[in-house]
């Protein structure tokens, strides 16, 4: 009975996943748009990271320690661009997608233009998707996250960071679009560079915000369809304003 319950179990999931990817190209039509269905993860950074003690040390005029060893450490290595965890890892830019990948267990998705499927939208902050997303020779980091900028007050945070260099990151522009119930929202920007901080980006609010009722509007059934396209900045330029 164990054994009939638990396999009875691993279809039912299945079967949900594949109901909430029809969903998704349900809402998202456009022919050749990848579907990626994202589960939350609990983030288990929230103690003070590396980036984070050194935003708060400089807005309070103090710089951060300098202990012995970190003067021997190579300026061209960049910390973990995970914002799930407080990874110690370091290593050369060139090889962060493969510590995500590997480390991080985070999918990628290649293609112009592709749909993040958030699921259990409900979940109490703070809960993050992620997924790195392959296009026009480039990877990007896709984050959404759910937190409380303010107590009591969930708001939904979206944006796209290029795992690459800010001078790299100002050749591109993403698009997020939501769309649902013959409504429409898109945010558009220049994406930023991981060796930024993403928590940075979120307290910023240079990403997409949204509040609970305004995600509510857009979530189907507690998911959260959110279309990707990621264009160079030439191209950008050149296409009329709708």
């Amino acid at each position: 009975m164990l054994f009939f319950t638990q396999c009875f179990g691993a279809v039912l999931d299945l079967i949900h996943l594949r109901f909430q990817h029809y969903k998704a190209k349900r809402v998202f039509s456009a022919a050749g748009q990848l579907v990626c269905v994202v589960n939350p993860t609990h983030s288990l950074k929230y103690a003070p990271t590396r980036c984070a003690a050194a935003q708060t040390s400089t807005e309070q005029g103090v710089l951060p320690p300098c202990h012995h060893h970190e003067a021997v450490h190579d300026p061209q290595l960049v910390p973990c661009t995970c914002p799930l965890f407080s990874c110690p890892w370091e290593g050369h830019l060139e090889v962060v997608v493969s510590h995500l990948r590997q480390n991080h267990r985070i999918n990628i998705l290649q293609g112009a233009e592709i749909v993040f499927l958030a699921t259990d939208m409900h979940l109490p902050a703070p809960t993050d998707w992620i997924i790195m997303h392959s296009c026009l020779g480039h990877q990007f980091l896709l984050v959404l996250r759910k937190q409380e900028k303010y107590e009591g007050h969930p708001q939904f945070f979206a944006t796209m960071m290029l795992i690459g260099t800010p001078t790299q990151a100002d050749n591109f522009t993403y698009r997020l679009e939501l769309n649902r119930n013959q409504r429409r929202l898109k945010w558009e920007a220049t994406p930023r560079s991981v060796l930024e901080c993403v928590d940075s980006v979120i307290s910023d609010g240079d990403c997409l915000v949204l509040n609970t009722s305004l995600a509510q509007l857009f979530s189907d059934n507690g998911s959260l369809a959110i279309g990707i396209a990621i264009t160079t900045s030439k191209v950008h330029n050149t296409e009329a304003e709708m």
